[in-house]
């Protein structure tokens, strides 16, 4: 599956709401490394971001394709190689890697 959906524009992320519960979903630039989906916030106080630290089950949908995922942050100072590296991939695609780095873990079949 990620092979296919590495070349695609967008990824359509939904959180839960922090206070409303409600689903929220947004359109995002997200780069593909390692069969795991990154995207980088470009403010780490954005509502998606604030969501789904407060709740880090998420859905993913790419290419057509959807799944459940966990979201996770990339700490630059614990895991440096692998945000430089997402950083990268990003400023290869779309010109811009800068901000916060968020991974999503596709949850078992």
């Amino acid at each position: 599956m990620a092979e296919r959906t590495s070349s695609e524009q967008y990824l359509y992320l939904t959180t839960r709401g922090r206070r409303s519960g409600k689903a929220r979903e947004i359109e995002i630039w997200y780069t593909l490394h390692g069969h795991r989906y990154y995207v980088i916030a470009e403010y780490p106080t954005s509502n998606w971001v604030r969501n789904l630290q407060a709740d880090p089950a998420v859905q993913v949908r790419v290419a057509g394709t959807a799944f459940s995922a966990h979201a996770r942050v990339i700490s630059p100072q614990a895991e440096p190689e692998l945000h430089g590296t997402i950083q990268q991939l990003s400023r290869d695609k779309y010109g811009w890697g800068d901000g916060l780095v968020v991974e999503f873990i596709p949850d078992p079949a």
